[in-house]
């Protein structure tokens, strides 16, 4: 986590209007079972310094008891996030989620 993050940060960095998202592999809070606790706490300090807000971060993990390693981060904050499981004949497509965030209206 931490090389990956030492890449992207320069890029993130530079830019103004930033969306990121993708399967981050840890959850935010909570126990933390599909990374590490170096790896969030890395993850975290990254989010914290380009200021971003984490919608996602309180969405539930498709596991009973855990939260999201999913994760849509954006500057300007959110409204509202929710979590959208896609089935096909009652199975699932994917072990990960679609994530849906309400950003809040704000003039440019």
């Amino acid at each position: 986590m931490a090389s990956t993050l030492q890449a992207l940060a320069p890029f993130l960095r530079e830019q103004v209007d930033l969306v990121w998202g993708g399967d981050w592999n840890h959850s935010l809070a909570g126990p933390e079972l599909a990374g590490s606790d170096v790896g969030r706490a890395d993850l975290l300090s990254l989010v914290e310094e380009l200021r971003l807000d984490v919608p996602t971060a309180d969405l539930p993990h498709r596991r009973a008891g855990l939260l999201s390693i999913d994760h849509v981060a954006l500057r300007g904050g959110s409204e509202a996030a929710r979590r959208v499981v896609a089935y096909w004949d009652g199975e699932r497509l994917s072990d990960h989620d679609f994530h849906l965030v309400v950003t809040e209206d704000r003039p440019r």
